[in-house]
C-alpha cells in the first residue's frame, strides 16, 4: 500500500482512507447548526455576502443558498427536478477490455452499482448544481481483504475553503482550523458550474438569490396589501353630541370589527363599509410580477418554462422545452460520469489492482428509444428481397421471448383475399401504371392428384384427345408454384424506385427464386405427356 502514490507524489496513507474524517458534530470546526444571513435580507446586504464568498470566504453564502432551497418552494421544485432527472438516469459500466480480468473488475463495480442507496447517493452529488460544488467522502470497508466504497457520504460544502491563492483548489478544514488539501481516494469533488469562472461564483443558487429577493419584497408587500384592503375600509360616525367616551367606544368597534365580525355602539351611531373598485388590478399587479421572476429562475435552472408555468401563448411548443430540458440533463449526465470515473472508478481499482492501462469506464445515459413500426416497416421489403436476419435479434427488439416447446403460435391467416399490387414506377407504362392481380382459383376445381378422374394418358371412349386436358391439367396444378414465384417479384416491383431498379432487383433475386415446385409440375406434364404419347402409339398400332 506504501507503494501507491497520489497525484501530488506522496505515498498514499490506508488509514486516512479507512477512517471518517469530515463527519459532523456539534460545538466543532464542522457544526451542523447554522446561521440565517436570509432573514432580513435587503441589496446590500445581499451584495456583501457575494463579495464575502469573492475573497473566499463562503460562509454565509453556502447558508443563504441553504435558506433560499428551504423558504422558495418554485427553486427547490425545479432545482429537484434538474437533479432528479439525472440521478434516475441507468448507469452502466464498460470493461477496459474483453479480458477476462477487466471484464471480472467491470462485473464488481456492477454488482456495487445495484445498491438502493445508489439513487439518493447521486441526488446529494448533484448538490453541486445549486452551490457550484460539492463533497462527498467515500467511507471505504476493507472487512473482506478489499476495497469497497461502504457508502457515500454528503458532507457540509461549509467544511472546505478554497486555496488562497487561485481560490481554486479544494481543500479540507482540519480540527485545529488548518487548510490541508483533499487526501487521494477519500473525497468525491463535483463541481457543475452555470457558468465559467471561479468555483465560488458558479452556483445556480447565486443567480437565483437577486429573484428570491426581489419577490421576498413582493410577497410582503401583497401581504400587507391584502390585510389593509382585502376588507373594505370601515368608517364610523358619530354625533357632534358625542361624549369622548362614546367615540372611543365607535373606535374600538370600527378596530375590531374585522375580526369579531360583530360590535356594539349606541343607536345614534353607525358605520361605514367602502369597497374600493380597483381591487382585483391592483392585487394581480404582485401576482404577475411573482410568477415572472419564477419564470426566470426556471430558464436559469431548466433552460425553459413550458414544464413549469403554464403560460397561455408562449413561444415554442412543450416538445421543443422538452428537448432544451433534455439537452441540459444529458450534460449533467456526462459531467457525473466523468466526475465518479476520476474520484471513484480510478481509486477504487488502484487500491485494489494497484495502477492499470485503462479502467472500467462508468457511463450514465438514457438508452436509445427506437421506433419499432418504422423499423418493422423498413425490414419486411428487405427480408423479402433475400436480407437474412436472426430472428432472435427482432424478438430481441420488440421483447418478445422465444417461444415455448409446445405453445399455441399465432400465424398469418389462410384464405386472405390478395390485393392488386400497384408498381410505384417513376415512369408509367404507356400512360397507365403497371397492375399485377393473381387469379383467384377457379371453383370447383381441386388440385390434389389423388382427387383426379381415369388417366389423361389413354384416350376415353376410343377419342384421340388428350393434349388439351393434359394442358389444363398442368395449367391447374402449376398454380400455386407460379403464384409464389410471381408474389416474390411483385415484392420487388413494390419496393423499386424506377424500372432500372426492379431490373437490377430481379437479376440480383432470380437465382434465389423457389422454382423447385413448378420444376416439379413441368417434370410431371413432361412424363404424362410421354405415356400419353406411348399409348397413343400402341392405339394407332392395335
Amino acid at each position: 500500500m506504501a507503494r501507491l502514490l497520489g497525484p501530488d507524489g506522496q505515498p498514499v496513507d490506508p488509514v486516512k482512507l479507512k477512517s471518517e474524517i469530515a463527519g459532523a458534530k456539534i460545538a466543532t470546526v464542522r457544526s451542523p447548526l447554522s446561521s440565517y444571513p436570509a432573514d432580513g435580507l435587503e441589496p446590500v446586504r445581499l451584495a456583501n455576502i457575494l463579495r464575502e464568498a469573492d475573497a473566499g470566504h463562503p460562509v454565509r453564502q453556502l447558508e443563504l443558498y441553504e435558506a433560499i432551497e428551504e423558504r422558495d418552494p418554485h427553486y427547490i421544485g425545479v432545482l429537484g427536478t434538474r437533479r432528479r432527472s439525472v440521478s434516475q438516469i441507468p448507469i452502466t459500466i464498460e470493461a477496459a477490455s474483453d479480458s477476462p480480468e477487466d471484464e471480472a473488475r467491470a462485473q464488481m463495480v456492477r454488482d456495487w452499482l445495484a445498491r438502493d442507496e445508489l439513487t439518493e447517493e447521486v441526488f446529494d452529488i448533484l448538490d453541486c448544481i445549486g452551490k457550484g460544488y460539492s463533497f462527498t467522502e467515500i467511507i471505504w470497508d476493507t472487512s473482506e481483504g478489499q476495497w469497497m466504497p461502504a457508502k457515500l457520504e454528503w458532507r457540509d460544502p461549509r467544511w472546505f475553503r478554497f486555496d488562497r491563492l487561485a481560490l481554486k483548489t479544494p481543500m479540507l478544514i482540519t480540527g485545529s482550523l488548518a487548510e490541508e488539501p483533499l487526501p487521494w481516494g477519500k473525497f468525491i469533488f463535483a463541481k457543475i458550474a452555470a457558468k465559467s469562472g471561479l468555483t465560488l461564483r458558479s452556483g445556480l443558487t447565486r443567480v437565483a438569490a437577486w429573484g428570491y429577493m426581489y419577490k421576498m419584497f413582493t410577497q410582503k408587500d401583497w401581504a400587507i396589501f391584502t390585510q389593509n384592503y382585502g376588507q373594505p375600509i370601515r368608517v364610523g360616525r358619530f354625533s357632534p353630541q358625542a361624549t369622548e367616551e362614546q367615540q372611543d367606544t365607535l373606535y374600538r368597534a370600527v378596530a375590531q370589527i374585522a375580526g369579531d365580525c360583530g360590535a356594539i355602539i349606541p343607536e345614534d351611531m353607525r358605520i361605514d363599509f367602502i369597497e374600493s373598485g380597483n381591487l382585483g388590478a391592483a392585487a394581480g399587479l404582485y401576482k404577475e410580477r411573482a410568477d415572472w421572476l419564477d419564470q426566470q429562475i426556471s430558464k436559469a435552472v431548466l433552460g425553459q418554462t413550458a414544464t413549469t408555468d403554464a403560460v397561455v401563448g408562449g413561444l415554442g411548443s412543450g416538445k421543443e422545452h422538452r428537448a432544451v430540458q433534455k439537452d441540459i440533463e444529458t450534460a449533467d449526465a456526462k459531467a457525473l460520469a466523468a466526475i465518479l470515473n476520476r474520484d471513484l472508478i480510478r481509486p477504487w481499482m488502484q487500491l485494489n489492482f494497484g495502477p492499470l492501462k485503462r479502467y472500467p469506464r462508468l457511463k450514465i445515459e438514457q438508452p436509445e428509444q427506437e421506433d419499432l413500426k418504422a423499423m418493422s416497416e423498413a425490414i419486411v421489403p428487405l427480408i423479402d428481397r433475400g436480407l437474412e436476419i436472426d430472428q432472435a435479434t427482432i424478438m430481441g427488439k420488440f421483447g418478445l421471448p422465444e417461444p415455448k416447446p409446445g405453445a399455441k403460435l399465432l400465424r398469418p391467416q389462410s384464405g386472405a383475399p390478395v390485393a392488386p399490387v400497384e408498381s410505384p414506377l417513376a415512369a408509367p407504362l404507356n400512360g397507365q401504371s403497371a397492375v399485377f392481380e393473381r387469379s383467384a382459383p377457379s371453383a370447383g376445381i381441386t388440385t390434389a392428384l389423388q382427387a383426379e378422374g381415369a388417366s389423361a394418358a389413354k384416350p376415353r371412349d376410343g377419342s384421340n384427345d388428350a393434349a388439351p386436358a393434359l394442358g389444363d391439367r398442368a395449367a391447374i396444378e402449376a398454380q400455386a408454384p407460379m403464384e409464389a414465384m410471381l408474389g416474390q417479384i411483385e415484392a420487388m416491383l413494390q419496393t423499386a424506385g424506377s424500372l432500372e431498379e426492379f431490373r437490377t432487383m430481379l437479376l440480383a433475386a432470380f437465382p434465389k427464386l423457389d422454382s423447385g415446385p413448378l420444376a416439379g409440375v413441368l417434370a410431371q406434364a413432361l412424363t404424362v405427356a410421354n405415356a400419353t404419347g406411348r399409348a397413343d402409339v400402341e392405339a394407332e398400332n392395335g
